[in-house]
């Protein structure tokens, strides 16, 4: 079988020495769209390293991105890259990102699910430095064919839509050169870029990089809600439901449901709202 779950579940973590700078998170957040208006205060905190705090959303890209696939190679995952999808992402926070670290960052499959006609991997990053625990990263990769192996079908994380009208919606425009920047964080995979590329995987066009949109909405709901204070956000996370564009309009609409959470729901709005995030949820202080 190509997915041995059982000796994927047994392998040794991979380990990595990862470092950041003011000018990584300075380049992740431009890749988000932040800066605009560039004198606006509440965009410096994204922008400018005088005062700069760093959005829990770069824990996928420190390290040159090896965040979100970091666990791929291990034993017993033996698949077709070109049956992969990235599903799902979280991240949880223990405490604020500093602007400038060093980490050591672990990878490891930290489950392995049969959804019939595909599987599920869970891959589990988790960074600490000096001073203890900083994040942990959930992907779940989705893999077309790859399932029917007997396995555990896996939790059902979906998430019903509060039956009333948000409590604030955004809108959020990403720019066309806006993929171009963003894959300098480190995700270099030609699809984003290259025209060519993307119309061998089905596109007419280059579609925008998922933890792209992530980022985005994770800001949107911190500066609408959570007063741009980026130390109040404890997890987010969210599954993929469809591709968005650059020059297209994120419509974020947000519920709050609860202490300390809110929903949300993405769609791509000048495409009669097609679902872009779905069973998104932020956890906050």
């Amino acid at each position: 079988m190509p997915i041995d779950a059982r000796a994927a579940l047994a392998a040794a973590p991979r380990r990595a020495e990862i470092a950041w700078n003011h000018k990584d998170v300075q380049l992740y957040h431009l890749g988000l769209g932040a800066g605009i208006p560039a004198t606006d205060p509440d965009e410096l905190r994204y922008t400018l390293e005088s005062r700069l705090q760093v959005l829990p959303s770069f824990a996928t890209v420190a390290g040159a991105g090896t965040a979100a696939f970091g666990g791929m190679g291990a034993d017993g995952i033996d698949v077709d890259l070109a049956a992969v999808l990235h599903g799902g992402q979280s991240v949880r926070v223990h405490r604020p990102i500093p602007v400038t670290g060093r980490a050591v960052q672990t990878s490891k499959v930290a489950a392995v699910y049969d959804k019939g006609k595909a599987a599920v991997i869970v891959l589990r990053t988790e960074a600490h430095d000096d001073e203890g625990p900083l994040w942990t990263n959930d992907a779940q990769i989705f893999v077309r064919g790859e399932g029917g192996f007997g396995g555990e079908r896996g939790p059902a994380d979906r998430l019903a839509l509060p039956d009333r009208a948000p409590d604030r919606t955004a809108e959020r425009p990403i720019r066309e050169d806006q993929a171009l920047l963003y894959r300098l964080s480190g995700d270099w995979n030609p699809l984003h870029a290259d025209p060519a590329f993307a119309k061998l995987a089905g596109f007419d066009r280059p579609i925008l990089h998922g933890l792209c949109t992530y980022g985005m909405v994770l800001k949107a709901v911190t500066d609408t809600l959570l007063d741009g204070d980026v130390s109040r956000v404890a997890a987010y996370r969210t599954r993929f439901a469809g591709v968005v564009f650059p020059g297209e309009t994120l419509r974020i609409r947000m519920w709050r449901v609860g202490d300390g959470r809110v929903q949300v729901a993405v769609t791509a709005a000048g495409r009669d709202d097609a679902p872009v995030l779905a069973d998104t949820l932020v956890e906050h202080s």
